[in-house]
């Protein structure tokens, strides 16, 4: 009778287990593209979904806090993500990603070619070459297929930027599925916003801009927002900053265009659903 009752528990083990696999396999999979802007304080994160489950995660934030926010946004059971993409190596950025490459197994890192003294910069350089993670200098052009039908497409650095200041060396991206998209500015300032105009003003237009600089005035110029022509623009900041993020003169350019203006302080983690159909805000 005992051995009944083993041989029936270990079976019931074996069909939950099943379910539990299968469940996890099709909750991966679908039509629909993920966008987070985590909510990290004062400095940008944001972890991308594909269809197909590939993810993506663009900068890390400060600290710890980046591991805390993935947890809300990724399964428990998950331990990779694809691509990580440090913008530039400001600490407000990549300050959370040696955690991240710590905690995850991560197939590709992508970075624009700056260096920095930072010794959280060395440290992350030192994690990538440990773990092996193959790594690649982002120039214009690339477009990284993660699948589903999502593309990122790199617009800027179109060139060697290992002498640029940090911010001006960010990776400017957009991020496509369908007929909606985002752009991904990092910390780029308005010289190069009006250089990407100059280069192809109607492959700026997005229905998704994440402000450069945190909402600063260095970024955001007038024609470049003019010309992305966004339904939403996101400001990834923390309360009450130093630096007085988001400024005035940002905000009153961004509500002359009429974009919705979304901020990680007041609302935290910002999350846009996207089909083939259209993009929704969750």
């Amino acid at each position: 009778m005992i051995r009944l009752y083993v041989r029936a528990a270990i079976l019931l083990f074996l069909i939950l287990s099943n379910v539990l696999i299968w469940y996890a396999v099709s909750a991966e999979e679908g039509d629909t593209l993920k966008v987070s802007f985590l909510d990290v304080g004062q400095g940008d994160a944001i972890f991308i979904e594909a269809p197909n489950g590939n993810q993506m995660l663009i900068d890390g934030g400060k600290g710890k806090v980046v591991l805390e926010e993935l947890a809300k946004v990724m399964p428990s059971y998950d331990r990779s993500i694809d691509i990580v993409l440090a913008t530039h190596p400001d600490a407000d950025h990549i300050g959370g990603l040696p955690e991240v490459l710590n905690r995850f197994d991560v197939s590709l890192f992508l970075e624009p070619g700056v260096s920095s003294d930072s010794a959280i910069y060395q440290g992350l350089e030192e994690i990538v070459k440990e773990k092996g993670i193959k790594k690649i200098l982002a120039r214009r052009g690339m477009n990284i297929n993660l699948g589903g039908g999502v593309t990122f497409i790199v617009l800027f650095p179109d060139r060697d930027v290992s002498q640029f200041e940090t911010n001006t060396a960010s990776i400017v991206g957009k991020l496509v599925y369908g007929d909606s998209s985002f752009l991904l500015t990092g910390d780029s300032p308005k010289k190069i916003e009006q250089y990407l105009i100059l280069l192809d003003k109607k492959g700026l237009d997005s229905d998704v801009l994440k402000a450069g600089h945190h909402g600063s005035r260095t970024s955001s110029d007038e024609f470049f927002v003019q010309a992305v022509s966004p339904e939403y623009t996101i400001i990834s900041a923390g309360k009450n900053n130093q630096y007085g993020h988001p400024h005035k003169e940002v905000l009153d350019i961004l509500k002359r265009f009429g974009t919705v203006i979304l901020n990680t302080y007041e609302t935290g983690t910002i999350t846009f659903e996207v089909t083939e159909s259209g993009l929704v805000l969750k």
